[in-house]
């Protein structure tokens, strides 16, 4: 749904921040970046209107809409310093999750609604992953899942394989040590064809499924954003890499993506019935959707609650700004689809934990490369302020 972006600086690592990322193995890649978002080319006239006229609203003016239908209250700041106890973390209570109907549910059968943040690429942005800021990520955000955004190509995986794949090993762990879950994000992006990279995504997972069988706190994410093919395509892929997957770890439920960028389709005229009509021959699976709240109105969320009721699904991007990740939030928008995804128990992740120059990335321009500070709302953007309120409030995940 993001169109090809240009990161506002190659990352340059201070000697604190070096050292951490030396730590967990995170250096910047040597590759030249040209990182890409996707975007519908056949919406952009209609959404560029839709961007036109959305307006940057205060995080303190929809503050209140958390309170609405489905969602859970705001934490008392005397009840809830801003971090869970470490026996009650996320992992800790669940466990290993699977998919039931068209539910995530925890290791007691009950359905449950994981909250939470992706990385921006590993390959600009590694000096924002660090023991620092995921520790305000699990303890201050109180967040329940960490996407790992791993691209393919734009200077990524295809670059340096053995690279690449050590460094989503040292992510999972520090995921792991801090009670969260892990999405491994194969960011495929731009072919659109998940088959272009199918040789090397049966590599990848192979060995992160082989690595990691026995952990139950993770999620694997197969196909970030297709575009420009059928949904035939998309589907022969999955049925062609979830079996690899499943040869080394037959419990870890596996994110599917789907056509027009994670839209269910409708970002290249389609709709989720095709999905209805002809799954993926395989169990243990949720469908993802992305949106982008400036860009992506009434049309998307239709057919996102429709979906629903028929789908398994997993909301592993979105933004409160416009499909490219920039521009006004739309914090009404966004609130609406929250709502939509409390009501239903769709887990959902936001887009992004860095300090890239957009107004999608959650941190002011600056603060990895200066180590933070990471916790509060000093260094956060309007959408990092309002996207924190949203997931630190308290979990009350079912356990009987």
């Amino acid at each position: 749904m993001r169109p090809p972006r240009i990161p506002w600086r190659r990352p340059v690592l201070t000697a604190g921040v070096l050292g951490a990322a030396l730590l967990l193995g995170l250096t910047p890649s040597s590759a030249s970046p040209t990182p890409t978002a996707s975007t519908a080319t056949a919406t952009a006239t209609a959404t560029a209107t839709a961007t036109a006229t959305a307006t940057a609203k205060s995080p303190v003016s929809t503050a209140g809409a958390r309170h609405t239908a489905g969602q859970r209250p705001a934490p008392s700041t005397a009840a809830v310093p801003g971090h869970r106890p470490a026996r009650s973390t996320p992992a800790g209570t669940n466990g290993r999750l699977t998919v039931c109907g068209t539910k995530l549910c925890n290791r007691h059968g009950n359905p449950v609604q994981l909250r939470g943040m992706s990385t921006h690429g590993l390959q600009w942005y590694s000096q924002c992953v660090t023991n620092g800021s995921l520790d305000a990520l699990a303890k201050d955000w109180n967040a329940d899942v960490l996407r790992i955004s791993m691209y393919v190509q734009e200077g990524g995986y295809e670059t340096d394989p053995r690279g690449f794949t050590d460094k989503v090993h040292a992510v999972i762990e520090q995921a792991t040590a801090r009670g969260m879950y892990a999405i491994v994000d194969w960011h495929m992006l731009s072919p659109g064809d998940p088959n272009h990279n199918l040789a090397r995504a049966k590599t990848f997972f192979s060995e992160i499924a082989e690595r990691h069988k026995n952990k139950t706190n993770l999620l694997y994410e197969i196909a970030n954003e297709p575009s420009g093919v059928s949904w035939n395509t998309v589907k022969g892929y999955a049925e062609k890499l979830i079996p690899v997957i499943r040869r080394h770890d037959p419990a870890t439920p596996v994110l599917v993506g789907t056509r027009a960028w994670s839209s269910l389709g409708v970002s290249e005229g389609a709709d989720e019935t095709e999905i209805v009509n002809n799954p993926v021959n395989a169990r243990n699976i949720m469908y993802t959707f992305h949106f982008y709240a400036a860009s992506h109105r009434d049309e998307y969320l239709t057919t996102l609650s429709r979906a629903a009721d028929k789908l398994p699904l997993f909301v592993t991007e979105f933004g409160t700004q416009n499909y490219a990740g920039e521009g006004a939030d739309d914090f009404a928008m966004a609130q609406r689809y929250l709502d939509l995804l409390a009501a239903r128990r769709i887990s959902w992740v936001n887009w992004n934990f860095s300090d890239d120059h957009r107004s999608g990335a959650v941190f002011q321009q600056g603060t990895c490369d200066s180590g933070g500070p990471w916790t509060g709302t000093s260094r956060l953007k309007p959408a990092g302020q309002w996207i924190r309120d949203r997931v630190r409030t308290p979990d009350r995940f079912p356990t009987d």
